[in-house]
Order: structure tokens, then sequence, then C-alpha cells
């Protein structure tokens, strides 16, 4: 524990207060020891650690708990990196589901040893913020504090204003902006990024030209990067063009669209090669780069064909789409599985711009040669089932191409 400390600061103090590490050892035995015996192995594999507790005498609390690790071992991480974890319903579900907050700290504890066991390339740092972020919300929520988004947007407005006058700006000239600004995206947004946004964007509310600003990312490598224009339908498939083509891949995209119709959007995305060496030259050709190519109303650009890994050409996934209601039932959600390429994301974007589909949130999740991707989306054709089943086809083609 002690020599990660410094890679995994939460984690490790998590784990050096933990009790029983042998209870983790056996639930990390078992986890993925029915993988490949067809059926569920999170299942098979909850039956296989019964048996072996109940073998060694392992009492019942304790039998428990690792069943539940066992069974519920891809459950943190599904909901972490494919969920809207500023929606209050998410969490709470989550939070019934393990329990109390001594099932959730094993979970959290087996779940990035998971990731990170996997591969280094599977784990990053904004995976490592996501599985955080989900276990505060859900330990408060475990607490008996029922999620209040009122008092939780005051409180991450307060927090914003102090960081703004840090940057010297003139009295309440945070005013224009937020005004035209919904509770949505003060609580999809952390303070730290509104305070950012506030300070790039202040003087700029009103704007007939793209706004594009680019900064060392908060979380770990690569940047965060700031949109703010005119909405246009085909919006982030441009958005998507432009970093394909430039050689970036888009971790997490948040996607707000303002009361006056200005779409704010704010992308997390790493360089192949890392970007410290060239970080000025880098941001300010991704500045004046992408904002032309916004500006511009030209046809959307084809796809860049990179090339395919040897792996992926010997082992390639099927491509999987699947499109559903969220647990509202107004928004939809839109999961991809399929082999990893560049030219994946811009994609599926050219397809849902040409039926006209905005996404409000994307989250890709990249695991060795595979893609994981999820996108909150909305649109009148998502209301008829014809057009539901073009979307699908047309997806699969794209992702088979």
């Amino acid at each position: 524990i002690v020599e990660h400390a410094h890679e995994y600061p939460f984690c490790s103090q998590l784990a050096s207060g933990w009790d029983k590490p042998w209870l983790l050892y056996v639930a990390a035995l078992f986890h993925d020891i029915a993988k490949g015996r067809g059926g569920d192995h999170s299942v098979l594999g909850m039956a296989e650690a019964r048996r072996f507790c109940k073998a060694h005498g392992i009492d019942a609390e304790d039998t428990d708990l690792i069943e539940f690790l066992v069974h519920e071992h891809l459950t943190m991480s599904r909901i972490a990196q494919k969920s809207d974890l500023s929606d209050p319903a998410v969490i709470a579900a989550f939070a019934k589901r393990v329990g109390n907050e001594r099932k959730l700290t094993a979970l959290y504890l087996l779940t990035v040893a998971d990731i990170r066991g996997t591969s280094p390339k599977v784990w990053n740092a904004w995976k490592g913020k996501l599985l955080e972020d989900l276990y505060k919300y859900t330990t408060r929520a475990l607490g008996g504090r029922a999620p209040d988004p009122d008092a939780e947007v005051e409180a991450c407005k307060r927090e914003a204003l102090v960081m703004v006058q840090l940057y010297a700006m003139p009295f309440e000239a945070h005013k224009p902006l937020w005004d035209t600004l919904d509770v949505g995206y003060f609580m999809r947004h952390e303070a730290g990024d509104i305070a950012w946004h506030t300070k790039q964007l202040s003087r700029h509310v009103d704007t007939k030209t793209p706004i594009v600003r680019a900064r060392r990312s908060p979380i770990g490598e690569g940047l965060q990067v700031l949109v703010y224009t005119q909405d246009q339908t085909d919006l982030f498939a441009r958005i998507c063009g432009y970093f394909d083509q430039g050689g970036f891949s888009i971790l997490d995209a948040r996607i707000h669209t303002s009361k006056t119709n200005y779409a704010l959007d704010t992308f997390q995305v790493i360089m192949a090669g890392g970007i410290d060496e060239h970080f000025r030259e880098l941001t300010a050709m991704l500045e004046t780069g992408l904002a032309n190519a916004i500006a511009k109303e030209t046809p959307l650009p084809n796809p860049s064909r990179g090339r395919v890994s040897r792996r992926v050409k010997s082992f390639p996934i099927a491509p999987r789409v699947t499109l559903r209601p969220d647990e509202k039932a107004q928004l939809w959600l839109l999961s991809i599985s399929a082999s990893d390429r560049q030219g994946l994301l811009y994609s599926i974007a050219r397809v849902l711009a040409r039926h006209q589909i905005e996404v409000q949130l994307a989250k890709i999740v990249t695991l060795g040669e595979r893609v994981e991707d999820t996108f909150l989306i909305h649109g009148p054709q998502l209301q008829h089932n014809r057009a539901q089943i073009e979307i699908e086809t047309e997806l699969l083609d794209a992702l088979a191409s």
C-alpha cells in the first residue's frame, strides 16, 4: 500500500484502514474464475466462492461480503464510466444496490485493483476520478443525506465564485454568463471548471465567433478543452472530426446548451505521444484550428483511416449497438462496443449528426483493443421505431467499415 500511496492516495487511505485484507484477496481470486464457462461469470463465480467459504468455515457475514464482491465486481466500473454521476437517481440506485459503506469500500478497492491489474493501458487518472466521485457521492447517500439539487448547486456556485475572485475579475463579471446557464450545467460541472469557464467566457457571452480554450487537465494527463459557440446540429461531429484529424483521443465530453442557444462543451482529450514537450505550441494550434473548423460551414470530412493493430486484425470484436430510454425516460442511452481504431468516435458522431441527434454526455472507455462508449442523446427521431432501427443499422455499418 505504502509504495503506491503517491499514485493512488485515496485508494491507499481506504486500504490502510481495511480490517480484513484476506477478504479482498479471496474475492480477487474468484472474481473471474468462471470466465469462459458460458453464462454470466459473475453469477457462476459467486457460486464457486460460496462453496469455498463453506468448505473453509468462513462465517456468514464474511461469506456474504465475498459473494457480493464477486457478483458485483463489474458494477462500480460500469456505472462510473457509463452513467451520468450528476443524476441523483443514478447514485440512489447504486447506493441501494451496495447497501452499506463497508460493501461500498470493499467494492471500490476491488474495482481499482481489477482495472489497474488488467493492463497499465486500461487505467488512467480520468477513470480514477470517476470511481472516486462515485464512491464519495454514494457514501453521502448511504449516510442518509438525500440529494438536494438546489443546495448542491448553491454550494457549487459559492465555491466557484471564490475561485473566480482569485482571477481578479470585476465585481459580478460572472453574471452575464451565469444568467444564461440552467441548473443542469451547475450540477454537471465542478466548481473549478465553472470558474475556468467564467474566466474565459465572461466577456464573450454573445460572441459571433467560436471560442476555444485549452489547458492542462486538472485530472491527470492530457488537456481539458472548452468550446463555446452558437449551437448547430453537427457541432459534436465537427469537433470530433477535428480531434480525429489532429490525433487526439476523447476520454469524456460534457455537452451543455445555454438558454440563449449557445453550446458550452468541455472535453477531456489525450494524445498518443503525450503533450508535455510541446504544450504551448499544441494548445495554440488546437485553439485556433478547432475554432476555424467550427466556423467553416463546409461538409464534414471523411473519417481518417488509421492502422488497425495486429491484435484487432487477429481477434476482431463483433460490434454491438444498444439504444434504450434512460431511467427517467426523458433521454436515450446509446451504448457501443467495438474494436478500437482511429476515426471510430468521429464515424459515430457523423451518423448521429445525419439524423439530427444531439449528444448531451459522452463517456469514452478504451479497454485495451476494445472501446465501450456511452452517449446520453436526444432528438425527435428517437421517438419512432423505424428511425431507431435506421440509426442502429447505420452505426453498425460505421463500426464495421
